[in-house]
């Protein structure tokens, strides 16, 4: 089963850490979702929680 998408409809890019508002993705990891592996889909997954708390590995 495919990993849900973490969207939740608040589609705002922030052009200061490069992730949306809502969902914490980048616009690149949003445009390849519905072409991504589960793994790499549970790997954006795994990143969120840091993104959020500002932390992020990949800022």
């Amino acid at each position: 089963m495919s990993r849900k998408s973490p969207c939740i409809k608040i589609c705002m890019m922030d052009p200061e850490s490069g992730f949306c508002a809502g969902c914490y993705r980048t616009i690149e990891e949003i445009g390849a979702w519905s072409s991504m592996c589960d793994e790499e889909k549970e790997a954006v997954w795994q990143e969120l929680p840091h993104r959020k708390a500002g932390n992020s590995t990949t800022e």
